[in-house]
Formats: C-alpha cells, sequence, structure tokens
C-alpha cells in the first residue's frame, strides 16, 4: 500500500510498500491490510500504526481527521502528528497536545454554540409570528 499523511499546511509522511496499517476511531482500532476494500474513516486522537519492511512498525501521534482508501492508496488526514520511537511518550503527548483543547480553541467554541443559539432562538421566535 501506499500511505500519505496530510497536515493542513504540508506532507507529514509518504510511505511506499506499506503492508498494514493500524488506526484509531470512536468505535475502536481497525487494521487494513493491501487487500481489503475501499473505505473511509473518520480518526480520534490516537496512535496510528504502520509497517513497511525496510522500518518495520512505526508510530504516529495523530490528532482527529479522516483516512481514505482506495485500491493501493492510503490518505490520511489530520490536524496535526508527531512521529516517534516511544510508544508511552507518544500516548502522552496525545493527551497532552491533542485530547486537551487549548484556551483558544474553548473560547471560539463557546462564542459559536453562543451564537448558534441566539440564531436558534430568534429563528423559532419568526416561526411562531
Amino acid at each position: 500500500m501506499n500511505l500519505k499523511v496530510l497536515l493542513p499546511f504540508q506532507v507529514f509522511a509518504e510511505e511506499t510498500g506499506v503492508s498494514r496499517i493500524v488506526a484509531e476511531t470512536r468505535e475502536g482500532s481497525f487494521g487494513l491490510l493491501p487487500r481489503r476494500l475501499d473505505c473511509a474513516a473518520a480518526l480520534t486522537p490516537g496512535i496510528l500504526i504502520y509497517e513497511t519492511e525496510v522500518e518495520g512498525e512505526v508510530y504516529l501521534a495523530v490528532d482527529e481527521g479522516v483516512l481514505v482508501k482506495t485500491g493501493p492508496n492510503v490518505l490520511v488526514s489530520v490536524r496535526r502528528a508527531l512521529s516517534g520511537t516511544d510508544l508511552g511518550q507518544l500516548r502522552s503527548a496525545v493527551e497532552q497536545e491533542f485530547l486537551t483543547l487549548d484556551e483558544h480553541e474553548q473560547s471560539v467554541r463557546l462564542v459559536t454554540a453562543t451564537l448558534e443559539a441566539g440564531f436558534l432562538r430568534r429563528f423559532a421566535n419568526f416561526q411562531h409570528e
């Protein structure tokens, strides 16, 4: 398989000859082998594992994103990614960097939710008049 990991502004990793891929979704982990049918999956923050003959198992900490498999090509598009060899350090990086929302992102979500609630309230009042 051919694996390409994309970030918003760059290609993070591009590998050929990948023999297997393991990714995490909300329903749990799942694996991809070369002859698997085409599919798409929403990824959650976690560890993406892929294996090649040359490098062996490679671990990537990835933020939420999307995985799409079409034929021999697997495209993973995520917001952030980190590579490393120590699985424990990568797991803690996922917990510290990807699972906790920074203060700015929390305030943006709060403002968005307030705007949405105000819009829905005014729309409901408009329908009743």
